[in-house]
């Protein structure tokens, strides 16, 4: 078998009531804004018919592809680890965002070929995950605008079935808002549910992370994510701020790849580490950073939702939650999710079980179905190698 075409088409979709925050860069709640936003369609064909689909993605992602999309002509698709090597080498002077896209879609591509979802090539055994709702990030327009209004939410999420709820603080926050907002969610919800706090990188100094790590202390949270304006990517910083709080660093969304995962690790930067096929060269490179975290005896969590990082969670033992990221209580979806499947594939706010958990995809390869229809009459621009 041998791939004969690659075909990427950028499809755009109307996200409703929400909008860039002025001060900062976060999408944040603003009733009767509409935003317009991407998915880019990916379909690797091979001379025996078989195609390996994913839809997702970012401009950057598939611009990078343009570099290296001519190689996969002829290659053997179950070459995965060759490929993954090739285009490494290849977008060495980059971030590598390009190579996620096309090993997902190879992966997709090997599970249709042997009829079998991903999770089974990878000796998988989950059926259903644990899930946390994600929040928004905070706003000022009658949605997460409030201390109160997080608590609200964390105690609806949590009857809703919710084992754990993280939240994203506001661009333009204070100090003693956002630590009155970490213990109001942790009274209102009792002692019994995991609660997270992500700033996004907002913190301005690192005085303010050790502050709203103090706080996360004093509530019992379990981990903190990426607090201050490094970006998140400052070993001996996280280091420091690990040695001044007591609660969890979760670190290494925005390192790119395996060599740089295990760096921070080794660098005491974090104590649980984060992965996303999409960012870190598909479900070959996620698979690695997953088993090195392993064989330091921490655990990954994967980022954001959806039909990959549930195949995935599906076959590491290593990892704690599934993220239903974007949830707010004015917005029970999120964006695009309903439009692009053909089938009952979901998430979102109400995604979930009584349970608290999300179904493993059961068919071939990601285990959904996408509607190509949906997606041709969104497509504004293609791209094809062969």
């Amino acid at each position: 078998m041998k791939i004969d075409r690659v075909r990427i088409d950028r499809a755009t979709f109307e996200m409703t009531d929400f909008a860039k925050h002025p001060t900062g860069f976060s999408l944040v709640y603003q009733p009767g804004s509409r935003k317009t936003v991407s998915a880019y369609a990916i379909r690797v064909h091979t001379d025996q018919g078989v195609t390996g689909e994913y839809v997702g993605g970012n401009s950057v992602g598939a611009a990078q592809v343009n570099m290296f999309g001519k190689y996969l002509i002829g290659k053997d698709p179950f070459q995965r680890e060759l490929i993954y090597n090739d285009v490494k080498r290849q977008l060495r002077k980059f971030d590598k965002m390009g190579m996620g896209l096309i090993d997902i879609a190879l992966w997709d591509l090997m599970g249709r070929a042997f009829g079998v979802p991903i999770r089974t090539l990878l000796g998988g055994w989950k059926t259903r995950l644990p899930a946390y709702a994600s929040t928004a990030a905070g706003d000022r327009a009658g949605g997460l605008d409030s201390a109160e209004a997080y608590a609200d939410f964390a105690v609806q999420c949590k009857e809703l079935g919710y084992r754990a709820y993280k939240l994203h603080v506001w661009d333009d926050y204070t100090i003693p808002e956002v630590v009155k907002t970490i213990q109001a969610v942790r009274d209102a919800v009792g002692p019994d549910m995991d609660l997270m706090l992500d700033p996004g990188s907002k913190l301005e100094t690192f005085a303010h992370a050790v502050q709203v790590g103090r706080a996360c202390d004093e509530a019992g949270y379990l981990w903190l994510e990426d607090p201050y304006k490094d970006t998140g990517i400052s070993i001996q910083g996280h280091k420091r701020l690990r040695e001044l709080i007591r609660t969890p660093l979760l670190q290494t969304e925005h390192v790119r790849g395996l060599e740089q995962h295990v760096d921070f690790i080794c660098g005491g930067g974090t104590d649980f580490v984060r992965a996303d096929a999409e960012y870190d060269g598909g479900v070959t490179g996620a698979l690695k950073i997953a088993h090195a975290t392993e064989g330091f005896g921490l655990d990954v969590e994967l980022h954001t939702p959806g039909p990959v990082q549930r195949q995935l969670m599906a076959s590491i033992r290593n990892t704690n939650y599934y993220e239903m990221s974007f949830v707010h209580p004015k917005s029970s979806e999120i964006g695009r999710s309903q439009l692009i499947y053909a089938d009952d594939y979901r998430d979102g706010l109400t995604a979930i079980g009584s349970d608290g958990c999300v179904p493993v995809p059961e068919g071939p390869g990601i285990g959904v179905t996408y509607d190509w229809d949906v997606i041709a009459a969104h497509t504004v621009d293609t791209v094809e190698f062969s």
